[in-house]
């Protein structure tokens, strides 16, 4: 009797395709996975980076406001945010105040020494003739009131956030440098024909 050659049963024939199968699938829905997994973190980093504009704009917006109303109600002064930033005079005054708990930064109030002088003689009401301790003071009071009013504005930083007493400082060609600022304000503001600048600036808000 002649011995017919062995087939491959029709189980062993489908095996091989059905397991390439079953292995091109595991490799294309990881794959599919991956891709799912980075586009959500990019758009998790988007949406992220969206709130952050949004938010460093609201804050913008009540900045302004908060200098305009400090402005008109402690001195019945009009200032409004202009976009050309003045030319610098030698001499110039900064308040600083620290900031702490959500915010960990500073707020600055920078001015020239006549901008300084005359912010002084409208909140105080006295003639002033030169840099002295009532500027200094009024500068950094100045600098307080806009620091506080602006926190209030807003419900996360209201009672979060807490504020140091002003430390001014004074002098020709110095410059203040924040370590680290991920969230950062600059604006400038005018009274009459007085200009002067404000910044905020801050590690990442908590």
């Amino acid at each position: 009797m002649c011995a017919r050659p062995l087939r491959p049963a029709p189980w062993a024939i489908s095996a091989n395709p059905s397991l390439r199968s079953r292995s091109r699938t595991g490799y294309s829905r990881c794959s599919t996975q991956s891709e799912l997994q980075l586009n959500h973190r990019e758009t998790e980093k988007r949406m992220a980076t969206s709130a952050r504009i949004s938010e460093a704009e609201v804050y913008r917006q009540h900045l302004d406001q908060t200098v305009e109303e400090v402005f008109g109600m402690m001195m019945g002064l009009p200032c409004s945010i202009v976009e050309e930033w003045p030319a610098e005079e030698r001499e110039t005054i900064s308040a600083v105040i620290g900031l702490a708990g959500a915010m960990s930064g500073a707020c600055v109030l920078r001015a020239g020494e006549s901008v300084a002088i005359r912010m002084a003689e409208h909140l105080t009401g006295m003639e002033i003739t030169g840099l002295d301790p009532t500027v200094k003071d009024a500068v950094g009071e100045v600098c307080n009131m806009i620091a506080g009013a602006w926190k209030g504005k807003l419900p996360a930083l209201a009672s979060a956030c807490m504020l140091s007493t002003p430390t001014v400082v004074t002098g020709t060609s110095y410059e203040l440098y924040p370590q680290r600022a991920e969230f950062r304000i600059e604006r400038c503001y005018q009274f009459e024909s007085c200009a002067f600048s404000f910044t905020i600036f801050s590690e990442e808000i908590r």
